[in-house]
């Protein structure tokens, strides 16, 4: 039995199809466009007393980013807008993604929700969430009897 591996992309495949149903008149050259949501990249780390998370959000004010605690889930929400809406229809070539987003992360840890911090530098979006004092490692001293 032979495998045969298929390395395309069955949306170009498809596409290709529809290319020898349209008369050659109608065609318009093609490229690849994503359609996924977009949903801002993050880093998630933990030390002792802290749990910290990075998001890329470039191009974004920081009046267009929410935060938001509830329990032991943390929300951002925003949204990043196409910054030359009067001239859309005139760009050739759209990669970067825009529009809203939704990113939630469950803590899993018991944390002080009002201590959490948010600072938005060059782009990028840091928050800090500090644990709860009854997860940090606690060290006990051995003595002697």
């Amino acid at each position: 039995m032979n495998l045969l591996r298929y390395d395309r992309d069955p949306f170009d495949t498809l596409m290709r199809l529809q290319d020898v149903f349209t008369p050659r008149a109608a065609q318009q050259p093609r490229e690849h466009v994503s359609s996924r949501v977009w949903s801002p990249t993050v880093d998630v780390y933990e030390d002792g007393n802290a749990i910290v998370i990075k998001a890329d959000l470039p191009g974004m004010k920081q009046e267009d980013i929410d935060i938001e605690m509830n329990g032991d889930v943390l929300t951002i929400r925003g949204e990043r807008k196409f910054e030359d809406e009067e001239h859309r229809d005139n760009y050739v070539r759209v990669e970067r993604q825009y529009g809203a987003f939704q990113r939630s992360f469950t803590i899993g840890v018991p944390i002080e929700a009002e201590q959490v911090k948010a600072t938005y530098r060059s782009g990028i979006l840091e928050l800090t969430i500090p644990k709860a004092v009854a997860v940090k490692p606690k060290k006990v001293q051995v003595s002697t009897e």
